[in-house]
């Protein structure tokens, strides 16, 4: 994935700042081993149109609602605005706290989406591997999760979503399996 964006770098005229969120963001922070696709959030409207100009143009072709690919075998999933799938974050990716810059290449600033986002819009869609990664980074920063912060977060998050009842569960049936493999509070 870094040569890829390393080769994007080059056909770019103007910055872009990249914020990799679900599986992309736990492989860089070492909590998966590896992740079927790379999830890109581009936060801003004007760096997203940029991107997806540049990758238009170099034979990227759009193959799903936010999947991007060339004949390779990578599927880029790049999310506009504060969005991961369907799941719209209360705040920006770019607000203190809320990033960790990974990598910064001449037009390519790369990012991972902060602790607590990454498990909400995880647990939003709430599959089966989307709970094993939410409870692998939770045990790989034991200790450091404020789990008082997740919730008030997750619940924020959810009030603003529909099937907030449903979302809601989730983040219930998550701190329970938490709990009973002993991490939780």
């Amino acid at each position: 994935m870094l040569d890829r964006l390393r080769l994007w770098n080059g056909y770019l005229r103007r910055h872009v700042r990249l914020v990799a969120c679900g599986g992309t963001a736990l492989t860089l922070l070492g909590f998966k081993e590896s992740t079927k696709d790379i999830d890109l959030m581009v936060p801003e409207a004007k760096e997203y149109e940029q991107l997806i100009r540049m990758l238009t143009s170099i034979g990227y072709r759009r193959t799903t609602e936010n999947g991007w690919r060339t004949e390779d075998i990578f599927i880029f999933d790049i999310y506009r605005g504060n969005c991961v799938h369907t799941t719209e974050l209360v705040e920006s990716p770019f607000d203190e706290g809320n990033h960790t810059v990974v990598e910064n290449l001449s037009r390519i600033e790369l990012s991972v989406l902060n602790d607590y986002d990454l498990i909400i819009t995880k647990l939003f869609r709430g599959t089966a591997v989307d709970f094993d990664d939410c409870l692998a980074l939770a045990k790989g920063r034991r200790g450091t999760l404020d789990f008082g912060k997740l919730k008030k977060r997750f619940r924020e998050t959810a009030s603003y979503a529909v099937g907030e009842d449903r979302i809601n569960k989730n983040l219930d049936i998550f701190l329970e399996r938490l709990k009973e493999e002993g991490y939780g509070r």
